[in-house]
């Protein structure tokens, strides 16, 4: 469906006003170094002027030199070498990287000796910093305003696999809620049915739900015409992200309604990695998990929807429903250039949704969304597991931004924003808080009413409203007086640690500087959704 069809019009806007908690900010800083300038010039250059280079030694001045003094000058350049080497293998958060990045970096470092300094370096540096950063900020502005991109054809789509298409049919079965169908059951009786499946591998809570799923498997089997069916069924609903946004909260509160259940993992992650082979990128390719693995994942569901049609159950079932929460789903396709590169193209030819589309055009999509500033901060303290500090967090946006903008001189919006090497090169996951640019691919595929769009800020802040329009998306019945306390007084999982906590919050600095890159994609998604709370300007 064409992005121009879609309405936009729809009015999110609530009667509710929801109140943003943002942290505390730190006082004192004491002595630090803070990072805050930049040079926006292109870094491109075939030679770099501040490096000056050895003169060559002939043979007649090495002779001259004492042997100590050869012995020291070459222990001085190996170990030159080691070094190089080991900050390169130790790369933070994305491994070694096989090939060099385009994008280069020239800080800048401001010394600052007070508080009082490390204050007046939260605002502003200088006055040429202020222009270059809304020089940037123009510029991302303008390039917001792109064409939808062109969806594939669906016989491309469906060309690119086979397999998976042959496994899922075209149409659902009638009368019940779920995406469900009967698929002929192959294999031998008394086999079993997970054997081979790979998920068992990677998750210990599946592998134990396998050994009870097997134990009544056969009496789950459809028989007809002298055939053997088993009952497969796909997620009704996708939480596709953000990560650090609170998705794995609102999944294990959905759980709790009765009819949302026998979900069995939280992030398989599967149309976005695990079906290409990769579990982390870095860690190269492993095996594709077929889809069939992906499809017993939901067989707990199956075997619940089944016993509703044979009457074995005390309730009608045919309204149950699943759902799986993988928070790289919205803005994950880093696979295509793995496995095939870009070519002459600069963007993933194909996208995760347009799969997910295509196999079920009728899915429900749900986005958890937060402050991209704090997003960003929750994201490095989450997946950085040491060396940690606000001082830390300040340099390394300062580097994505510089990269950023670096990639952006040469190419499209969507472009750097999906840009696998650029991703790799970031020292934070600056990109994902990019929301609006992954939300409107998105919608060049799925309807406007099939997408729900949440704040974690208001999820917070009154969670029974929150849950309320999530079940009502998903059209399930209201709740009892005993599950609804169950569901608001469940503990929030995935909460922050407390050493992470102990950090503090980031520095002013680095809270002003995102905030200013992040104020036109922010712009941009509150006129899409209708919903002036999108802007994040109270936090």
């Amino acid at each position: 469906m064409p992005l121009s069809d879609c309405k936009y019009g729809s009015n999110l806007q609530t009667e509710h006003t929801f109140s943003l908690h943002s942290l505390p900010m730190a006082e004192n800083y004491g002595k630090r170094t803070v990072r805050t300038l930049f040079d926006f010039s292109h870094a491109n250059v075939t030679e770099n002027p501040d490096v000056k280079w050895i003169p060559q030694l002939s043979l007649t001045n090495l002779r001259s030199i004492s042997k100590v003094k050869v012995v020291s000058f070459l222990m001085g350049l190996t170990l030159t070498f080691i070094v190089m080497a080991s900050y390169i293998l130790t790369w933070d958060r994305k491994g070694l990287l096989l090939t060099p990045s385009p994008y280069q970096l020239r800080p800048v470092v401001v010394p600052t000796s007070t508080a009082a300094a490390a204050a007046a370096a939260a605002v502003v540096s200088s006055e040429n910093n202020l222009t270059d950063m809304k020089l940037l900020v123009k510029i991302i502005s303008s390039k917001l305003e792109y064409t939808p991109r062109k969806v594939p054809d669906e016989k491309d789509i469906v060309g690119t696999d086979a397999r998976l298409f042959s496994v899922i049919p075209r149409h659902f079965l009638s009368g019940i809620k779920s995406p469900c169908w009967y698929e002929e059951f192959s294999g031998e009786l008394g086999t079993d049915p997970y054997k081979r499946n790979l998920f068992t591998l990677r998750s210990k809570s599946f592998k134990t739900m396998c050994d009870k799923l097997r134990t009544n498997f056969y009496e789950h089997l459809y028989h007809r015409g002298g055939k053997l069916f088993r009952l497969r069924c796909l997620p009704f609903f996708y939480i596709i992200g953000q990560p650090k946004c609170g998705t794995t909260d609102l999944f294990h509160r959905l759980l709790l309604h009765p009819e949302v259940k026998f979900n069995t993992m939280k992030e398989p992650h599967w149309w976005t990695r695990k079906r290409f082979g990769y579990i982390r990128f870095k860690d190269g390719f492993h095996e594709s998990f077929p889809v069939e693995d992906y499809l017993d994942l939901f067989d707990l569901a199956a075997h619940n929807i089944q016993e509703g049609f044979s009457g074995n159950s005390s309730g009608d079932h045919r309204a149950l429903i699943t759902g799986e929460a993988s928070a790289s789903t919205m803005w994950d396709n880093q696979a295509w250039s793995y496995l095939h590169g870009y070519g002459e193209e600069t963007e993933p030819p194909f996208l995760a949704q347009d799969f997910i589309h295509t196999v079920q055009p009728g899915a429900k999509i749900i986005i958890m969304l937060r402050d991209p500033v704090e997003r960003l901060y929750s994201d490095y303290l989450y997946f950085k597991m040491a060396n940690k500090s606000a001082e830390d967090f300040h340099q390394k946006v300062v580097d994505s931004v510089q990269l950023f903008q670096s990639c952006l001189s040469e190419r499209s919006l969507r472009s750097c924003a999906y840009d696998t090497g650029l991703s790799n090169a970031m020292p934070v996951r600056l990109n994902l808080g990019m929301y609006i640019v992954f939300l409107l691919d998105w919608l060049t595929v799925f309807h406007r009413e099939q997408i729900l769009v949440l704040r974690l800020e208001d999820y917070a802040a009154n969670l029974k409203v929150t849950i309320k329009k999530v079940f009502d998306f998903l059209s399930v019945g209201p709740l009892s007086e005993q599950v609804e306390a169950a569901l608001t007084k469940r503990p929030m999982s995935n909460t922050r640690r407390t050493a992470d906590r102990n950090l503090g919050p980031m520095l002013p600095a680095t809270r002003d500087l995102l905030r200013e890159f992040h104020q036109p994609f922010n712009h941009k998604l509150a006129s899409v959704l209708d919903y002036k709370a999108f802007l994040w300007s109270n936090t």
